[in-house]
């Protein structure tokens, strides 16, 4: 039998020169909470967007199976 699965992804942080320093910080709480309602962390994308190159936001992307 085949596992399907459906993804979420979350963005955190967004700012206007990099990722708010609270984000930094805090992701965890964030990763922890899907965790409770099923999800698993899969990866979290940083893309250097912002100035020199500068992440200017988090994106958590999270799975669980159907």
């Amino acid at each position: 039998m085949t596992r399907r699965y459906e993804y979420k992804f979350v963005r955190l942080g967004e700012g206007w020169l990099g990722v708010r320093s609270e984000a930094r910080q805090t992701y965890q709480d964030a990763v922890q909470e899907h965790a409770r309602d099923g999800w698993r962390l899969v990866q979290i994308f940083a893309p250097g967007t912002g100035p020199y190159g500068v992440a200017k936001y988090f994106e958590l992307v999270l799975e669980r199976e159907i």
